[in-house]
């Protein structure tokens, strides 16, 4: 044997040995997604879901659908009762005669539309109130806590339900910037969401900022903005991007809800909620135009549940063994 110490002949590595390939953050996050196979089904759900709703229009034509909001008593019983799935209609008709499947692939467009923005918007706004409020502390902390804590008091469902009726009539909120419409329904829903991120922020930042690379980099003279926005933020992607998820199912079930009380997406547009709405008292005789909205809606809220969860876990894995 030679000693490598002594300036010998370095010592080889053994024949066979495994050798380990130093990876990067995306390829064990990816790795560990990768291994959770639940996490993967729900993600190729929601792709196939995005991609359905975006080209809905053309499956539509495809599969020889009619338009959502294409009218035909023809398909109405001499009762005036909708007909159930059939080779015309595979998902049956609704009390106006309209294709059901047409209506819950749009429905799925507005969902994801609201749900989408209002959650960026959300995010976006509870994220910079959190940095802010955790970075500087004292009175600007106390100010924005308080802020939230007055916020998180009132009951969430009512206060979105006066915002969106106050928004509703006449030429809407702000001036006339919130106009009635889809406009109203994300503007509530991304105002009474932002402040569960927001509390989820500063508390991050409360222990970033303590952290030594941020006092070597304040000791180095960097300015507030920069130790915010290039040394904590980067820190905060992870919890970012696994609460982002989890909120955009809590926002299309938000939509649903505004929509079944009459307050969110406004006919002729298709909306799961208000046609669920509208399926309730005719449920015995039409069971078809409550069970496939629904299902859409379970399925995808379950399905982004899941994913988060997935995400949760491979972005940090000791929460998920804990």
């Amino acid at each position: 044997m030679h000693d490598t110490e002594s300036g010998g002949v370095p010592a080889t590595p053994l024949e066979g040995a495994p050798e380990f390939a130093a990876r990067s953050p995306l390829q064990l996050f990816w790795r560990r997604l990768r291994g959770d196979r639940v996490a993967l089904l729900a993600l190729a759900f929601i792709v196939l879901l995005v991609i359905a709703a975006i080209a809905a229009p053309l499956i539509v034509k495809l599969v020889g659908a009619r338009p959502p909001n294409d009218q035909a008593t023809k398909y109405l019983d001499s009762f005036g009762t909708p007909t159930g799935p059939n080779d015309h209609n595979i998902f049956g008709v609704d009390p106006l005669g309209r294709d059901v499947f047409s209506r819950v692939l749009y429905g799925a467009r507005v969902s994801l539309e609201v749900a989408i923005v209002a959650t960026a918007l959300s995010v976006a706004l509870g994220v910079t109130v959190g940095m802010i409020a955790g970075y500087y502390r004292g009175w600007v902390d106390t100010l924005l806590s308080r802020f939230i804590d007055v916020l998180l008091a009132f009951p969430i469902l009512l206060l979105a339900l006066g915002l969106a009726s106050a928004c509703s009539l006449g030429n809407g909120c702000l001036g006339g910037t919130i106009k009635p419409g889809l406009t109203v329904v994300i503007f509530v829903i991304a105002f009474v969401n932002w402040t569960y991120i927001a509390r989820i922020i500063r508390g991050q930042v409360l222990s970033l900022r303590e952290k030594e690379f941020v006092e070597a980099a304040r000791s180095l003279g960097a300015s507030n903005s920069r130790i915010i926005f290039r040394e904590i933020l980067p820190n905060l992607v992870a919890p970012i991007i696994v609460y982002t998820t989890l909120i955009i199912p809590t926002n299309v079930l938000f939509e649903a809800a505004l929509s079944f009380l009459g307050v969110g997406v406004q006919p002729p547009d298709a909306s799961w909620g208000a046609m669920l709405a509208d399926a309730t008292p005719i449920f015995d005789t039409a069971w078809w135009y409550m069970v496939f909205p629904g299902t859409a809606l379970l399925l995808t809220v379950l399905a982004f549940n899941l994913l988060g969860d997935g995400l949760q876990d491979a972005l940090n894995p000791r929460a998920g063994k804990s």
